[in-house]
């Protein structure tokens, strides 16, 4: 059986033209593969982007190492290389990672320095003790070709000592068992650089079919190691930050159902007369991202006094955050409503709870106190839509008092504005993600504004909620929403 040695050069070369598409071919994908690498911006807080551009690093590794070997292919069996080493390995290798490189330009032979340095050969006789080294594979180990190759029983000295049992194990079973040598081990060279080597080879048997010697192909593999772990990496963060996401939803879920009001229907009062009771309904539009669950809250509440309270509200943020901001807000708002606090004041009070709190956010919304003894409506807003009244068949947005966001403004002062409601008024709350599905604010407003027909044929308040998400909810909506409809009952 003839001797493999420099089995990494072919003594055949296949036919130029063949190689020569296959060369085109590999560069016109290496191009592609490197303006899809260039596109995938590195972004270190999106694991997502991390691991798109760790696919197309490793992408490139190989595609730079196929044009490699079809450039040695091209060549075919070059002159006997010079002695000079080249540059060092892992830096050529670097180098190369450029468009275009090493591909083996038609007057080129493969130089040291070019990513074939990442592919070696040799062979142990194990009759004459003789040891015979390719040129790459004392570039590859990081050994001047004076200070010669090492034998087998040297070799474990630069192997790692996790990895040699196992490369003892592979050189046994191929000297004793004559089975092929497929397998990696790290090395740590000279100049104390790790690199992970990946051996093939097959025992050489002599006319008795006895082993002579033992040949092996070594590849520097280092890179595409690399390129593959960056891979798992992000990958895995990937889905770290998926399986958070998805459990940082649920949590917000939950938390928000219990939170926002669990009743549909009426709100009574002890007293007789027009206005008595309001019939009350609202409805929660998530955004069209399933992961995007906002502060937006709605409520009503008997108050102890006779009055109810009214609200809607949003924060910004989506998530845990925004949910648990949005709890304490609604409760704290339910406490000091409980407790007779009057709009404007309790929007100051709110003002200064967002802007101490651990987790500063911005907010909008709007706090009603409906009197159904004298039918006065008492509201006061903090940069929120404002209310909605249709009368008559006709809707029209009520005249906002001053107030600014909340938390945008220390100390912020709240007017309160009042308006009187007639039986059979319909009072709607809503925050602006309802009125952005529809367009603009303006144009979302008017298309609420224009369902008053419709609204006025409504059997119920939880009726009118429902023509307002048929219009509304079927669009895809960038923030979620909530909307809540009062009827002031005859």
């Amino acid at each position: 059986m003839p001797s493999h040695m420099f089995a990494d050069r072919p003594g055949q070369p296949p036919e130029p033209g063949t190689v020569d598409a296959l060369i085109s071919q590999t560069r016109r994908l290496r191009g592609e593969v490197d303006a899809v690498r260039r596109d995938a911006v590195m972004d270190e807080d999106d694991p997502r982007k991390r691991w798109q551009r760790a696919l197309c690093d490793l992408a490139v590794h190989q595609l730079d190492d196929l044009g490699a070997h079809l450039g040695q292919l091209k060549a075919g069996v070059p002159d006997e290389a010079p002695a000079t080493p080249g540059p060092d390995p892992e830096s050529a290798a670097d180098a190369a990672l450029g468009p275009g490189a090493a591909y083996g330009a038609p007057d080129a032979s493969p130089g040291t320095g070019s990513l074939l340095s990442r592919v070696g050969s040799a062979e142990w006789n194990l009759l004459t003790d003789e040891v015979s080294w390719s040129e790459e594979l004392h570039q590859i180990f990081g050994r001047t070709p004076a200070s010669g190759p090492m034998s087998l029983d040297e070799l474990p000295s630069v192997v790692f000592a996790e990895d040699q049992s196992l490369l003892q194990a592979m050189v046994t079973d191929c000297l004793i068992d004559g089975k092929p040598i497929d397998g990696e081990f790290r090395i740590v060279r000279a100049d104390g650089r790790v690199r992970t080597l990946h051996m093939m080879g097959e025992p050489v048997l002599d006319a008795d079919g006895c082993t002579a010697s033992m040949w092996a192909v070594l590849r520097d593999v280092s890179e595409l190691r690399r390129s593959e772990r960056a891979v798992r990496e992000s990958r895995d963060s990937l889905q770290r930050r998926r399986h958070r996401e998805r459990t940082e939803r649920r949590v917000a879920v939950e938390l928000q159902e219990a939170v926002l009001p669990p009743w549909r229907g009426s709100l009574r009062f002890a007293h007789g007369g027009p206005g008595a009771s309001l019939d009350v309904a609202g409805h929660y539009l998530p955004a069209a991202s399933t992961g995007l669950i906002g502060g937006d809250w709605y409520d009503a509440l008997a108050l102890p006094d006779g009055d109810a309270l009214l609200t809607v509200g949003d924060l910004t943020g989506h998530g845990v955050s925004a949910t648990s901001s949005m709890a304490m807000l609604l409760g704290a708002l339910r406490g000091m409503a409980v407790a007779g606090i009057r709009p404007g004041s309790l929007m100051g009070h709110l003002n200064q709870l967002l802007e101490t709190s651990g987790q500063p956010a911005l907010g909008s919304a709007m706090c009603c106190r409906y009197d159904p003894a004298s039918q006065t409506l008492s509201w006061a807003q903090a940069g929120h839509p404002a209310p909605l009244l249709f009368r008559d068949g006709t809707g029209r947005a009520l005249a906002r008092p001053d107030g600014v966001l909340l938390g945008a403004t220390p100390r912020a002062a709240y007017e309160e504005a009042e308006v009187r409601l007639l039986p059979g008024d319909l009072l709607m709350l809503h925050t602006d993600g309802l009125t952005r599905r529809g367009g603009m604010d303006d144009s979302g407003t008017r298309r609420l504004l224009s369902l008053a027909p419709r609204l006025a044929g409504a059997r119920d308040a939880q009726d009118c909620v429902r023509t307002v998400v048929e219009e509304f909810g079927e669009a895809p909506g960038e923030d979620d929403a909530c909307v809540m409809v009062v009827r002031v009952g005859a």
